[in-house]
């Protein structure tokens, strides 16, 4: 056998050995990966501890007004208004459709900042075609989509005022309309 022969072979044997050095050798990783997951899983921990602190000191200190059967919560980020049904039909810059009932727990009305959101709900005997071709004649320029006789939504996206009602049929029919609002940008 040549002596590079040999190199060969011992090259190839040294390669096919397994490593004599520390049989744990894969146990370090193993206990690395832990540590990280460890340590992903406190910080976890802590950011829902503090998440939950903060929003305890803000639930528990802000001020809550009841008013016949709404209530009202002003937050540093902004205030929100429920069940003030009538408030929230009138505020929602929306023709009502004829003979609508607006139920009495279903408004809201939202402020966070300078974007207001108001939704109110309401029935009617009427069919959902019905009150979905009202609101389609009503709102030029809207988006329609009706998914079948019972389902519509209608949709009007002008810049600074959005209007989306959702309307579903059956024995009566039940629609929502919502509408978010922000200021116009000032010209300064």
């Amino acid at each position: 056998m040549s002596p590079g022969k040999k190199s060969r072979d011992n090259d190839r044997a040294a390669v096919a050995r397994p490593s004599a050095t520390d049989p744990d050798g894969g146990g370090s990783t193993l206990q690395l990966v832990f540590g990280l997951v460890s340590v992903i899983a406190v910080i976890g921990i802590l950011g829902v501890a503090v998440f939950t602190f903060v929003v305890s000191r803000v639930t528990n200190n802000a001020p809550v007004s009841h008013e016949d059967n709404s209530v009202k919560v002003e937050t540093p980020i902004g205030t929100l208004s429920a069940n003030d049904s009538e408030q929230a039909v009138k505020d929602l810059g929306v023709d009502l459709y004829p003979g609508a009932q607006v139920k009495k727990k279903g408004a809201a009305d939202l402020t966070i900042g300078p974007v207001r959101t108001i939704v109110a709900n309401f029935e009617s005997n009427d069919s959902a075609d019905k009150i979905c071709s009202f609101y389609k004649s009503r709102i030029l320029g809207a988006t329609f989509k009706a998914t079948d006789q019972d389902h519509c939504t209608v949709v009007s996206k002008e810049p600074m005022h959005i209007i989306t009602i959702k309307v579903e049929g059956g024995d009566v029919t039940k629609f929502q309309i919502a509408c978010v609002t922000k200021p116009a940008p000032s010209s300064n």
